[in-house]
C-alpha cells in the first residue's frame, strides 16, 4: 500500500503537470490534493509538487496561521472517470487531475480559513495508510526568557500546537516549548540566558515514515 500511495503521488504529479502545460490555468487544480498526495510521496521533484509545497508552507507563515493541509477542500470520494468502484489509486490520480474551479489558490478576496477547522475529509481517513495526514504538527512557537535584577529567570512560554484529528479536522492545543521537536532552531540554552523567540514549525511524516520540517521566523 505504501508503493502504491508513493507511486499514486508521482502519477498524480505528472498528470498535473500535463494539465498545467495545456490551457488549464495554475489555479484550477485542487491545491489540497495536490498537497495531500506530494505529502505522502516525500515532496517528489516536480512542479506541481513544488507548487504545492509553496501553498503548505504559505498558509503556516503569519497571519493568520492557517491548517497547512486543508483536506475538507479535496473530493476524495469523487469518482470522475466510471461509475465503477476504482482502485485508490486510481481514484487520487483522478481527484489530482480533476479541474474544479472552487479548489483554488488562497484568494485574498475570500474568508480565512479560521485557525480552527471543524470540517473533516470526506471519506474516511482513519485507516493505516493515511497515518501520514496525522503525524503533521504545527507548533507556534512564542517564548522568552531573561533575568530580572534579582537574578530570578522570568520566563514567558505562549507556545500552542496545531494538530490533526483522525478524519482530517484541525486543532490547537496548549504546549510548551519542551514539546518542540530538536529540528527547530529554537535556542536552548542550558541556564537562563536572554531569548526571545518567535516561529511556526512545522513537521511531518511521508507514507514511507520519513521525516520533513519548515520553520517560519516572524
Amino acid at each position: 500500500m505504501k508503493q502504491m500511495i508513493r507511486s499514486a503521488a508521482t502519477a498524480a504529479a505528472i498528470t498535473v503537470s500535463g494539465l498545467l502545460g495545456t490551457a488549464v490555468p495554475a489555479q484550477a487544480y485542487p491545491v489540497d490534493c495536490a498537497i495531500l498526495l506530494c505529502l505522502a510521496g516525500g515532496w517528489p521533484a516536480s512542479a506541481p509538487c513544488t507548487h504545492a509545497r509553496t501553498v503548505f508552507i504559505r498558509r503556516i507563515t503569519p497571519w493568520p496561521i492557517e491548517p497547512p493541509l486543508q483536506i475538507w477542500r479535496c473530493p476524495m470520494r469523487a469518482s470522475f472517470s466510471s461509475p465503477a468502484a476504482s482502485s485508490p489509486k486510481k481514484r487520487l490520480i483522478n481527484i489530482a487531475s480533476h479541474t474544479a474551479p472552487s479548489m483554488s489558490l488562497p484568494d485574498s478576496l475570500l474568508p480565512l480559513v479560521p485557525v480552527q477547522a471543524e470540517e473533516q475529509a470526506d471519506l474516511d481517513i482513519s485507516g493505516d495508510a493515511y497515518d501520514f495526514v496525522r503525524t503533521i504538527r504545527v507548533y507556534h512557537i512564542r517564548f522568552s526568557q531573561r533575568r530580572n535584577k534579582d537574578g530570578d529567570c522570568i520566563r514567558s512560554d505562549a507556545t500552542r500546537l496545531g494538530s490533526y484529528g483522525v478524519q482530517g479536522d484541525y486543532h490547537w492545543l496548549r504546549s510548551s516549548v519542551a514539546q518542540v521537536p530538536p529540528a527547530s532552531a529554537l535556542p536552548r540554552p542550558p541556564h537562563c540566558a536572554s531569548v526571545s523567540y518567535r516561529a511556526v514549525f512545522v513537521d511531518w511524516r511521508d507514507h514511507a515514515g520519513n521525516y520533513g520540517f519548515e520553520e517560519v521566523r516572524y
